[in-house]
């Protein structure tokens, strides 16, 4: 019988219903998959580029069939998309008092840059490859410049102050979680928030020097 072929009329073997074992484990099994394959991707792009990264390449690194990336993901431009697919999880700063938001975004990108694999991965692709670069600006255009536009002085400057933001916020993702710089690394989080969220602060809603 071919993959696709129908049971025929003779079969007696009863198919798994919803609530067996049989048919409970695919699910996981289907995540775990994507779950591989999306890790090599990030890694193969973060260490070859967009352009010289392959499917082939990708599947043996997550040891499997190609055709299965092609099945879950259609193409490489569908890979490199999911792989690059960051939710900042940016928290909702309506309740957050305007001389604290400073303090809480910092917070918040060290527990995504501590939880988040998929994050240090673009980041390692955006600083040597284009399409990495490019989906990294995506990525904080969309989700940190609302931020700063909602609370800064004049919502003009609002992508000026999100890149000052981001330069600081990438800035410590990069010596601290990638090149590892040993006084970066040491520091604790206390630490980090200390010095780095006054900083952020004046970036969001401090007057134009």
């Amino acid at each position: 019988m071919t993959e696709n072929a129908l049971p025929s009329p003779a079969s007696t073997a009863p198919l798994p219903s919803p609530a067996s074992p049989a048919s409970g484990s695919s699910p996981r099994r289907s995540d775990a998959t994507r779950a591989g394959i999306l890790a090599a991707a990030r890694e193969r792009f973060a260490t070859d580029g967009y352009e010289r990264a392959t499917i082939r390449a990708i599947a043996r690194d997550a040891n499997i069939d190609p055709s299965m990336v092609m099945r879950y993901y259609g193409n490489k431009e569908g890979l490199f998309a999911a792989a690059t697919s960051v939710d900042l999880r940016i928290p909702d700063f309506g309740p957050v008092a305007r001389e604290d938001v400073g303090r809480v975004l910092v917070a918040h990108f060290l527990d995504m840059w501590e939880d988040a694999d998929a994050l240090t991965a673009l980041l390692r692709m955006g600083m040597t490859h284009q399409a990495g670069a490019e989906r990294m600006r995506e990525v904080f255009a969309e989700q940190v410049l609302p931020v700063a536009r909602a609370v800064c002085p004049d919502p003009a400057e609002a992508p000026t102050r999100a890149a000052l933001c981001a330069a600081q916020l990438l800035g410590l993702a990069l010596t601290r979680y990638v090149l590892r710089f040993p006084p970066s690394a040491a520091l604790t989080r206390e630490e980090i928030t200390r010095w780095l969220a006054p900083t952020v602060q004046r970036y969001l809603t401090a007057e134009r020097p």
